[in-house]
């Protein structure tokens, strides 16, 4: 499915952050399935994690998911080697061919019919919109920062992701910004601009539901028990222990 085609008078799942993270996909798959909504969207960072990427690309390919790009997504087919973190080379070691070609033609952001779509920010897929870091850890970022961000967006509806945090927020203007937080990765570490925490504290998987009716968006976030110790056993395999925490807890600090 094209993004245009997407009716948003239907019920749509908003999904992002997958990180690789196979058992939480199906999960979430089978959630909306079983409520009977038929129309998705995925805002990146589909594959980079010491899971099972792999798995991941099976379970799209072939969906025709609208599908953004995120800024490891970006990573995997712009480095080579070394150039490549530890995370992103196993998960480029994992991937077949055809997931790279399929990245290759992934936008980075959309504006279409009243709403606007990004993995992080606009023209920018690498940058908190609504944290700001703090001590350690985020913390939600001033209105005036988060407002400076959307000028200029004519839609009422700005689906982002990135940070992992389920979030909706309403601007002055009366724009609703959602992020469904993360399918596959609730907490992680990061070294910009300094070293710092995210963590939601719990190991379900996130996304949310939107749709638009004669009194303005609807949302909803939803989270989805599964087989998480399973999925922290296979970052143990691939000798990530910290990502075995993170998934199966939700903590890191």
């Amino acid at each position: 499915m094209d993004w245009t085609n997407i009716d948003w008078t239907d019920r749509t799942a908003v999904l992002a952050d997958i990180h690789g993270n196979a058992l939480a996909l199906g999960a979430v798959l089978d959630d909306i399935a079983a409520q009977g909504i038929t129309q998705v969207v995925n805002l990146g960072d589909i594959f980079s994690g010491p899971l099972d990427p792999a798995g991941v690309w099976e379970q799209l390919k072939g969906r025709g998911l609208p599908t953004l790009r995120g800024n490891h997504d970006r990573y995997l087919i712009e480095g080579t080697g070394e150039d490549l973190g530890p995370t992103d080379r196993l998960t480029a070691s994992l991937l077949p061919k055809e997931a790279f070609d399929w990245i290759r033609g992934l936008p980075g952001q959309l504006h279409w019919d009243g709403v606007f779509a990004c993995h992080a920010t606009p023209g920018d897929d690498n940058t908190y919109w609504t944290e700001q870091v703090v001590e350690g850890g985020t913390s939600l970022a001033p209105p005036a920062a988060i407002e400076a961000l959307a000028t200029g967006i004519e839609a009422g509806l700005i689906l982002y992701a990135h940070t992992h945090i389920p979030r909706v927020l309403q601007l002055a203007d009366g724009r609703v910004m959602v992020n469904p937080g993360s399918v596959g990765c609730p907490a992680y570490t990061d070294t910009a601009p300094r070293p710092h925490v995210v963590q939601t504290g719990s190991p379900l998987a996130r996304y949310a539901v939107v749709h638009r009716d004669a009194g303005g968006w609807r949302v909803s976030h939803q989270a989805v028990h599964y087989d998480f110790d399973a999925a922290a056993e296979q970052a143990r395999t691939h000798g990530r222990d910290d990502w075995a925490r993170a998934v199966g807890t939700g903590w890191l600090g």
